[in-house]
């Protein structure tokens, strides 16, 4: 299949009514409340610690919030990353700050 062939491909979820995966240690996922992804590092108290995919300051997150990313969204955020690292680099306004997805349609 090539690009612009029909409508773009879905990520991957578990069917409705089964029991959703919970996030372990090193487990890619999507905090939806600060729109960002990251590594989990593990657990202090009710929350889940949260490592930006590049490395960087840990933040909480609810670990009912947090959706594990499929393959294709981890690989889209590591791009992302890459992508904005680049544009600091090269001194480019306006550049993407990286580490966020859309979130799935």
């Amino acid at each position: 299949m090539t690009y612009g062939d029909g409508p773009e491909p879905q990520p991957q979820r578990p069917p409705a009514g089964t029991a959703p995966v919970e996030p372990v240690v090193g487990s890619a996922v999507r905090d939806p409340v600060r729109n960002r992804v990251g590594i989990v590092l593990g657990c202090k108290g009710p929350y889940l610690q949260l490592q930006p995919l590049t490395g960087g300051q840990v933040w909480d997150a609810d670990p009912e919030a947090v959706q594990l990313l499929t393959h294709a969204e981890l690989l889209s955020a590591r791009v992302a990353e890459v992508n904005a690292r680049s544009w600091r680099e090269l001194g480019i306004s306006g550049a993407p700050s990286g580490g966020t997805i859309p979130a799935p349609r």
